[in-house]
């Protein structure tokens, strides 16, 4: 997927961005077409599979002045284990270019667009269901990614903040991250997560989406009481607490006194992560981060099915 905001937003903070794609592969590879990263004058992100072949692209990226398509032998040129070669394109951005750009696929190649990539776009758009990342009769064809999933983390302590470093790479994600004050967040935020201060964060969870994923930790038993029973009466794809089993039994007691069946209470999991992992805020992430994966592939792979 093309991760059009990533890129203006790079644009945006770091000016001119070479965005270096896998174009095509042949054999094997360290990563698929349309795998990709951003390259700027004294940083980068992004990976295409790590080794000297990224190493050396990234390098002569910061030297790019127009774009370029090149083919790579991994073993032969580049001293790698893979036996397969790749095409890579890698291209100049400034913030006018990256806006300019297509919002729902990018497709660009060299002189006129090709019927054939006409047509394709024509039937992908006219059905709803964007093209797969391809090189097609010489164009560059990427749908542009769109956060899929909302994901809400309720509270800016250690384990909040160890659960943004881990999901906030999570493709698809939209992450909004809540507590009660602008002091509570941390002075450097990663990019595409949006703090929202709240002094009554229960109040804001009416302003959720529907879909929403959230996980509730904020510092105060009070709050997550309250989060619990305004996202019950919101409505949400899933809902995790941070808790131990005691305050889960009391939660549900109180959650059943303000009028939600056990059914509905049971939709909340608490509590989250996985308890073999231990309590270090990292290990809580981890385990959070991989239900959660798990459970937005299935989503995925359901819709699919479904179209």
């Amino acid at each position: 997927m093309f991760d059009r905001a990533g890129l203006i937003a790079a644009c945006a903070k770091h000016g001119p961005v070479v965005r270096v794609v896998i174009a095509d592969v042949r054999g094997s590879a360290p990563r698929e077409v349309g795998a990709a990263m951003l390259v700027w004058a004294d940083g980068q992100s992004g990976t295409i599979g790590g080794g000297a072949l990224e190493y050396a692209l990234a390098d002569a990226a910061r030297h790019l002045a127009t774009d370029r398509r090149t083919r790579h032998a991994l073993g032969p040129d580049m001293g790698q284990c893979c036996g397969g070669s790749v095409e890579v394109l890698s291209e100049v951005y400034d913030l006018e270019r990256a806006q300019s750009l297509a919002v729902d696929v990018v497709a660009r190649g060299t002189g006129p667009m090709p019927l054939s990539v006409k047509r394709l776009l024509r039937i992908a758009r006219a059905q709803g269901v964007l093209p797969a990342e391809q090189m097609h009769d010489g164009w560059m064809v990427e749908p542009v990614a769109q956060p899929g999933h909302a994901l809400w983390i309720w509270g800016a302590g250690h384990v909040g903040r160890a659960l943004v470093d881990v999901t906030h790479k999570i493709p698809g994600l939209a992450l909004s991250w809540v507590d009660t004050g602008p002091e509570r967040f941390p002075a450097t935020v990663q990019e595409g997560v949006t703090c929202i201060p709240a002094a009554d964060p229960a109040l804001l969870a009416a302003h959720a989406p529907e879909g929403a994923h959230h996980l509730i930790l904020t510092y105060s038993h009070d709050i997550d009481l309250a989060l619990c029973h305004a996202l019950l009466a919101r409505g949400f794809a899933s809902c995790g607490l941070i808790g131990s089993a005691t305050k889960w039994a009391r939660f549900r007691k109180r959650l059943g006194q303000f009028g939600h069946g056990p059914a509905q209470i049971a939709r909340i999991t608490c509590p989250i992560g996985d308890p073999s992992l231990g309590k270090d805020p990292h290990m809580i992430a981890i385990g959070v981060a991989h239900r959660l994966a798990l459970s937005l592939q299935a989503t995925e792979l359901a819709t699919e099915k479904r179209a």
